[in-house]
């Protein structure tokens, strides 16, 4: 059954299916669209599923789930009922949204985990208490010993996951079937209609690291690219005022990258909060908005302690992090009331120092995949890595190949601050029809489009007008 225009004159109230927000959120579909979908209240403990062959972690409402991660959960498709004027849905979509984002799978998955991602572990420990005296090669052999395991991880799907976007494209099919309408219309995820977004960040981590930003400052002017510079703000250098200048007079942007760049970060809550205070008014002197974790560490449960706007710290997929995991998506998403931008390629370290193969192959597969999906490729290139000269003409051609993404792919290179003004608009504006014509409102809306989702061969395609 069509749904009626008169419902569809209301795409400014709140919806009435709680279950649909991160739905309604991602894509900023009009709310009436998804009200008459229900979902009994999920029972029992959460675990691995299949909804339209797609593997998830949740709870559901009727069927079986597995425990553990392995190749085949069991399917519950069959529990979904689709009528001509409701539907129900048999787990909650929000829920294994957040489940995904936030990593709330990885203790089904046992093979993630590591003792290196263990902050508990004696291997851990005695690895840090002894890293100062340990030569890099050293270093370097024990990190791949380590992580040797990764390519036998089940899940996230490497080198890059979209299982959120993936069921994002299944609940539009059923939004579709049942709005009986051809096309359903939402914001479009960019500004001006851009096709996708790359931003470049840099994480500096030695005192060698920071003297060499202005090459990569110049560099980046060369090619028109303006990146984030991640400062560390004790111990491991005396932050720079001339660069911090430099930095903002070629429009790039300063951002804070832990507090002395340690492991204990997040070792327990009460440590991170006391230091969490201390980044905090490391931001504020410096007026950096945006954070990263040293070595990607990271628990989200804690983020209400910072007063940043954006983080970077969760990576799409993890196999080569220490702290294994991934937030399988490539967009992004609130975390309270921080914008979270996902790491969404394989940073420089391990794809020098652990894959050992040809990083911008690997770049280059990992962005055809994100630029299909119209998501965020993100980067960390260390300026600490970059100085020898191999590495630093490898970096020019990573520059090049996004200059071209920006003119022939239609790719919106941007800062992470822009991105998460953006994002912050974009959440906050509202889809709506007047005298039969769609129009957006709010703050930023003179710059967002309207775009379309429809059933095309049996895929959910967009198009934006």
């Amino acid at each position: 059954m069509p749904l009626a225009l008169s419902d569809v004159r209301q795409g400014d109230r709140v919806s009435s299916a709680p279950m649909m927000q991160a739905f309604l959120a991602h894509t900023k579909c009009p709310p009436p669209y998804v009200d008459r979908f229900t979902c009994p209240p999920p029972s029992g403990p959460g675990g691995f599923f299949t909804f339209g062959g797609l593997r998830l972690y949740g709870r559901v409402t009727a069927g079986a789930v597995s425990p553990t991660c392995v190749d085949a959960p069991p399917s519950i498709d069959s529990r979904l009922s689709l009528g001509s004027r409701s539907v129900t849905l048999p787990f909650d979509p929000t829920e294994v949204i957040d489940n995904l984002r936030l990593e709330k799978y990885l203790p089904a998955v046992s093979s993630a985990r590591s003792s290196i991602s263990d902050g508990n572990s004696i291997s851990r420990r005695g690895y840090y208490a002894l890293r100062p005296l340990l030569p890099v090669p050293v270093r370097r052999i024990l990190q791949r010993a380590a992580l040797k395991h990764w390519a036998k991880i089940p899940f996230p799907a490497w080198p890059v996951d979209t299982t959120v976007e993936n069921l994002i494209r299944q609940l539009w099919t059923i939004v579709l079937k049942a709005s009986g309408e051809a096309q359903v219309p939402f914001i479009w995820f960019w500004p001006k209609g851009f096709d996708a977004c790359a931003v470049m960040t840099h994480d500096v981590e030695t005192g060698a690291g920071q003297d060499f930003c202005y090459t990569m400052l110049e560099l980046e002017k060369e090619y028109g690219i303006r990146s984030s510079f991640e400062l560390i703000p004790e111990e491991r250098y005396q932050i720079s005022a001339d660069l911090v200048t430099a930095i903002r007079e070629a429009g790039a942007e300063v951002c804070i990258h832990g507090l002395n760049h340690d492991d204990k970060l997040f070792s327990s809550e009460q440590v991170f909060r006391t230091r969490a205070a201390k980044i905090n008014q490391y931001a504020h002197t410096l007026g950096a908005h945006g954070f990263r974790s040293p070595v990607m560490y990271r628990n989200p449960a804690w983020y209400d302690a910072f007063t940043f706007s954006y983080d970077m710290s969760l990576p799409n997929v993890a196999h080569l992090d220490p702290q294994r995991g991934g937030c399988c998506t490539v967009f992004p998403f609130f975390i309270g009331d921080i914008v979270e931008l996902p790491l969404t390629t394989v940073q420089d370290y391990p794809l020098y120092n652990i894959l050992r193969s040809n990083p911008l192959e690997m770049w280059t597969r990992q962005m055809d995949t994100i630029l299909r999906e119209h998501g965020l490729v993100s980067f960390i290139i260390h300026p600490d890595y970059t100085t020898e000269p191999a590495r630093l003409t490898l970096y020019r051609e990573l520059l090049g190949v996004l200059k071209r993404l920006g003119a022939q792919k239609n790719v919106w290179l941007a800062l992470p601050g822009e991105v998460d003004q953006w994002w912050r608009q974009r959440n906050n504006m509202v889809l709506s029809q007047v005298n039969g014509k769609w129009i957006i409102r709010g703050d930023g809306s003179h710059r967002a489009v309207i775009a379309h989702a429809r059933i095309e061969d049996g895929t959910v395609r967009y198009s934006t007008e």
